[in-house]
């Protein structure tokens, strides 16, 4: 059998994502293999099909309980016979294993890395025909990341210790160059086939929210979105415990996870969201690794992560269908005093003493570089990549950053100051220090050290604290500061050279807070009220199939396939087959089921259409032709059928509108519908017009507006103001729909 074949009998893909068959291919050839692909490109068919073939056992070194049984029932769901030994067996439970493994049962087993030095499993490893040794998340094993953990150093003598060494194949999500090289160093990787398929997700939507309220920003996205799954990353127990608590008692149904529960615990609020009896779960960093949940479609961080390679590795849990997903950090200052005592305690086992110093100064220099992710005005998705070594060409235009809209100030003098101020303290001091000298701070700290006698104290006092920080981030990033990463860091002088020549201008990038303008279109978006109904009947048969079978719905099928099934209504085995995701081995065990659902559901709605977009040309076959200049977007329209799908509310704000507008929109490489064009279309139609109250313009119905149904409310923004808006009957919103209609779209 040739890869490809196991590849579509298996898993029902007729080709290998970027990266995949290159690997696969160096490893049936005996090559070692180490490969950094980002969540999602699908590392583990880089083993698993080459397990399938090649003539012996594959052991999976695997880090946690959960993702060993979820690959594992995966596979068995795939026609692929594996198993796994940890600690939720029994003795007489992992006898059988290794009964069945010397036996020739299973094409994989799975394995935690401590289970390697045991006797009873190298005696069983000494008498196996070890084809291959795959070491998942492997950036455990270099003490230079961000997640080392001394029991993968186990893996080496393991490997030493068989009779013929095995190929090994290494995998991870996240690693820069440095933890690369360790990761072949260490595990004596011989001349490896080194694949990098870079760290771009395209169909994931990354924001930075800077806001007060996190818990009313919480509670109002996920009653915005109360069909889809979601995980809310915490820094901390009590933070998840309150978080939890809020949802729960709002009707949000969620679970939590967090070390400081019982494994019983953990074990039945994972599995509840796995099998999405629990949509949303609350959890800290201890959740998440080697959850194979495909359907999450949001990430939120209420507390800035440690690292990019936490973030990039948290959020990467989003989207892993392929569907579009948002990934949002809410930041406040309050997260990097919360990770500076996390890391002032971070425990340190099995690590030479000598080491620990240089490990605690790389995390604070991590600690950094994320709070400069959180407060950049630049492309969020380019500064992720830049990190991982990658060298982006443009903005993406497509995160919250390159959607908002800047204000650029001309901060030189002001830069000018903070220079001054830096020079006076020699350099001795930190960001506190420093911005509270500068606002002329009334704090006896400063008088202690005597800042409050600078000439600089209290200079830019005009200032707010959050934009003179976004100055002193912008001095950082142009390198005319630097900031050391001791344990108790420290702002010096860099490069102010440039700084003495009047043409030298820094420039600053201010915008307001704002909610990200863009609802980012579903894959659903596609399928018409029809396709919505039949998708609902398709989840809830994979949904009964998957509780009769005990395994997590996304087993049976992901919502990417159903999503196509949906559109295509494939009517007999043939065309079932061509459905994404639909293997040979699949389509026995679900194959008949689905395909009856569907014939049933056409009987009862004869000639509906279910999708308006043409499903055997989805836009990945412009992907497979290779990267095209990108044309410029079209205006903002809607196809004919698009307004259909509008859902329609008695009074919907201008922020409702352009959000239905985006979802519906099926209209390919256009602008996105903003707040500010529903705002200028009212005011062109006379529906809507602003008056002069206490010196501030206010948006207000017109005579006209008012017989249409216009009305005024009131909002309160995140940072606590009370504030004028405008809503709208759904007269108006139809009309809002028939504006933007092209008809002669074809």
């Amino acid at each position: 059998m040739k890869p490809k074949e196991a590849l579509k009998i298996h898993f029902g893909y007729d080709s290998f994502k970027p990266g995949q068959e290159e690997i696969v291919d160096a490893i049936l050839r005996g090559r070692d293999v180490l490969a950094i692909m980002p969540t999602g490109a699908g590392k583990s068919v880089c083993y698993q099909i080459p397990a399938v073939l090649l003539p012996g056992l594959t052991v999976v070194v695997s880090p946690l309980i959960s993702l060993m049984q979820d690959q594992v029932k995966a596979l068995k769901a795939a026609g692929i016979p594996a198993g796994y030994i940890n600690s939720s067996l029994t003795e007489a439970q992992i006898a059988r294993v290794y009964d069945n493994a010397l036996n020739g049962a299973y094409r994989l087993l799975y394995v935690a890395p401590e289970r390697l030095e045991t006797y009873d499993f190298s005696a069983f490893a000494r008498q196996a025909t070890v084809a291959m040794v795959t070491v998942d998340e492997a950036h455990c094993i270099s003490q230079w990341g961000q997640d080392f953990r001394p029991s993968y150093l186990k893996i080496v003598s393991f490997i030493d210790s068989l009779p013929k060494r095995p190929v090994v194949s290494a995998f991870t999500a996240t690693a820069t160059e440095e933890v690369k090289n360790d990761i072949a160093c260490v595990l004596r990787l011989r001349t490896p086939k080194t694949v990098v398929t870079g760290f771009d997700r395209e169909n994931l939507w990354f924001d930075v929210e800077s806001v007060r309220k996190k818990d009313e920003y919480v509670l109002d996205y996920a009653r915005r979105h109360p069909d889809d799954s979601g995980i809310i990353y915490c820094a901390t127990r009590k933070n998840v415990d309150a978080v939890h608590a809020l949802l729960v008692k709002a009707g949000v149904r969620a679970a939590r996870y967090h070390a400081g529960m019982t494994q019983a615990e953990r074990k039945e609020n994972q599995d509840d969201f796995i099998y999405d009896r629990s949509p949303v779960i609350v959890a800290t960093n201890a959740f998440g690794m080697g959850i194979d949940k495909s359907n999450v479609r949001y990430v939120l961080h209420y507390n800035m992560p440690q690292s990019m390679e936490n973030y990039y590795q948290e959020a990467g849990r989003a989207g892993r269908d392929g569907a579009p997903a948002q990934c949002v950090l809410l930041f406040s200052a309050q997260d990097i005093i919360i990770n500076r005592l996390l890391l002032d305690n971070k425990e340190f086992t099995d690590v030479p003493e000598e080491d620990i110093g240089l490990i605690r100064e790389r995390d604070a220099r991590r600690l950094q570089i994320m709070e400069g992710y959180c407060r950049t005005s630049s492309c969020l998705r380019n500064t992720i990549l830049s990190y991982f070594g990658e060298a982006p060409a443009a903005p993406c235009g497509n995160c919250g950053n390159c959607q908002r809209e800047f204000t650029e100030t001309d901060m030189t003098e002001e830069a000018k100051k903070v220079v001054n101020c830096v020079y006076e303290t020699k350099g001795r001091y930190g960001l506190g220090i420093l911005t509270g000298t500068l606002l002329g701070a009334n704090r006896a700290r400063l008088k202690e050290l005597g800042t409050t006698e600078y000439r600089t104290y209290g200079a830019l006092k005009h200032l707010s604290e959050a934009l003179l920080r976004l100055l002193i981030s912008q001095l950082l990033l142009e390198g005319y500061l630097v900031q050391t990463a001791d344990r108790y860091s420290v702002i010096r002088l860099g490069n102010i050279a440039p700084l003495k020549d009047p043409a030298t201008r820094v420039l600053v990038r201010t915008h307001e807070d704002q909610q990200p303008e863009t609802q980012r279109r579903r894959s659903t978006d596609s399928l018409t009220k029809a396709g919505f109904a039949l998708f609902d009947a398709l989840r809830r048969l994979r949904l009964t199939l998957a509780r009769e079978e005990g395994v997590p719905p996304y087993v049976v099928f992901s919502d990417k396939t159903l999503i196509e099934m949906s559109a295509k209504t494939p009517q007999d085995k043939a065309a079932m087959l061509r459905v994404s995701g639909v293997g040979e081995m699949r389509y026995q065990k679900y194959g008949a089921a689905f395909l009856e659902a569907i014939a049933a559901f056409l009987q009862e709605n004869p000639g509906a259409v279910t999708s308006i977009a043409d499903p055997e040309a989805p836009p990945e076959a412009e992907k497979a032709a290779g990267k095209k200049t990108k044309k410029p977007k079209e205006a903002f329209y809607l196809r004919p059928g698009d307004g259909e799908g509008f859902r329609s509310g008695d009074l919907y704000l201008e922020a409702e509108i352009k959000d239905e507008l985006n979802r519906i929109c099926t209209a390919e490489n256009v602008k996105p519908v903003f707040g500010a064009d529903i705002r200028r279309l009212m005011e062109s139609w006379g529906y809507i017009t602003e008056k002069k109250i206490n010196k501030m313009l206010l948006p207000f119905p017109t005579e006209r507006g008012t017989a249409k149904g216009i009305v005024t409310g009131t909002k309160t923004s995140q940072a606590g103001n009370s504030y004028t808006v405008l809503l709208y009957p759904p007269e108006i919103q139809k009309e809002i729909v028939a504006y933007y209609t092209k008809n002669d779209v074809r």
